[in-house]
């Protein structure tokens, strides 16, 4: 039955919901294998899925755990969630940048896909910081603070966890209907009233294409539409790294910076303000431009950095112990011009190589390293200035990665 339900699929033909809740529940179980699972994502991958094959992959994640009731919280709850890209930390800076502004947000996230960052492994790069959380202590901190940042509780859409690791290493990242059903159980498991997705296409992110992205909009919109969740989406460009820190403890280290109201003319902290002010929108309601203001004083204030250290605290990090490796090198300009093109897939490939990603689900992670940007596509430079500094602890050759910058 197992090996009929991968070739039904690798002809591409559409599976029942008896079908796919036998494969992927026998998956949880232990009875269905890695090998086996691999094939029907590589099948999925290559033929796709009908949208019912969606809604009922969804229902059986949802299904695979519990779903928080939020209810008892006042107004109107807020999630945001982004499809990953390099260099992505928007949900560090968007999360108590809300919050500050009394308005519940309630994150769980996970780690890094392919060279896509996960939140998680960011976060854990602050010593002490817990992304364990319980649902009662979820729901005792998002009462007490307004914001939580944690990962996916065991009990909230466990399939989910199991089938992201394995398509990490698997080649099956980029499939739409997969990235579909696996941040929409989560989101809707996860209670909130309003949904935020920053969707992310080019070459540094899951999607390539901007129709690519468009079509996994139409999809979670429809997802959301079923269980009556008012769903958002913002498009967004990932070509070139988002803001100059790609690397765990060092794009912490960035958002501090952009609480802080420095780099505030930077692509990063730019969608940042669309996403965090589309949020207060969906909130509060009212003018676009009003929540753009709100979100603005926020930080000037220091109110949302503020925030962001008491979030911090309440999960257990010291953020005083923050650290990146004390080895590092150069990559300078070999001619003078203007910055052309950052390409953001050899940034996270050399972010990768350096440590900061996983090559397979078991891999551990190196917090330290990573690599600073100095310059932004359009900024002038001249022979030998510096382009962006590497964190290392096992010395890369830096010959490979020359590419990364188009200086005309």
């Amino acid at each position: 039955m197992i090996t009929d339900i991968i070739n039904k699929k690798r002809l591409g033909k559409e599976l029942s919901y008896r079908e796919l809740d036998l494969f992927f529940n026998g998956y949880l179980s232990g009875e269905v294998k890695d090998y086996q699972m691999s094939s029907l994502l590589m099948a999925i991958c290559i033929n796709g899925m009908t949208d019912e094959e969606v809604f009922s992959l969804t229902k059986i994640f949802i299904d695979s755990g519990d779903t928080l009731d939020l209810s008892f919280l006042p107004g109107v709850v807020v999630d945001k969630h982004s499809t990953g890209g390099i260099g992505d930390k928007t949900t560090m800076v968007i999360a108590p940048i809300v919050a500050s502004l009394g308005i519940p947000m309630l994150k769980m996230s996970g780690r890094g896909l392919g060279y896509t960052g996960g939140t998680i492994d960011k976060l854990e790069s602050i010593p002490g910081y817990r992304v364990d959380l319980s649902e009662e202590e979820i729901i005792h901190q998002v009462q007490t603070i307004d914001v939580v940042i944690t990962g996916q509780t065991a009990s909230l859409a466990p399939m989910d966890k199991m089938i992201y690791a394995l398509r990490d290493v698997t080649g099956t990242v980029s499939s739409i209907p997969l990235i579909a059903v696996s941040i929409m159980s989560k989101k809707i498991a996860g209670g909130a009233d309003k949904i935020l997705i920053d969707i992310k296409y080019g070459n540094g992110a899951l999607l390539p294409t901007k129709k690519d992205a468009e079509e996994l909009s139409s999809l979670m919109k429809k997802i959301g539409k079923i269980y009556q969740k008012d769903v958002h989406t913002i498009i967004s460009d990932m070509n070139t790294p988002l803001g100059y820190c790609v690397g765990n403890s060092l794009e912490v280290m960035e958002v501090l910076d952009i609480l802080k109201g420095k780099e505030l003319d930077t692509n990063l902290t730019k969608l940042c303000i669309t996403l965090a002010s589309e949020l207060v929108q969906m909130a509060k309601g009212g003018l676009i431009q009003d929540a753009q203001d709100m979100v603005m004083e926020a930080i000037s204030s220091g109110k949302a950095y503020d925030k962001f250290l008491e979030l911090i605290k309440a999960q257990g990090g010291n953020i005083d112990d923050l650290s990146v490796s004390k080895k590092y090198k150069y990559i300078k300009a070999e001619k003078s011009g203007t910055v052309d093109k950052i390409s953001a897939i050899g940034v996270g490939e050399l972010s990768m190589l350096l440590g900061a990603g996983r090559k397979t689900k078991e891999d551990s992670i190196d917090y330290s390293v990573g690599v600073k940007l100095y310059v932004q596509v359009g900024d002038k430079v001249k022979k030998g200035d510096i382009l962006a500094k590497i964190y290392y602890n096992k010395a890369p050759r830096l010959r490979e990665f020359k590419d990364i910058f188009e200086i005309k």
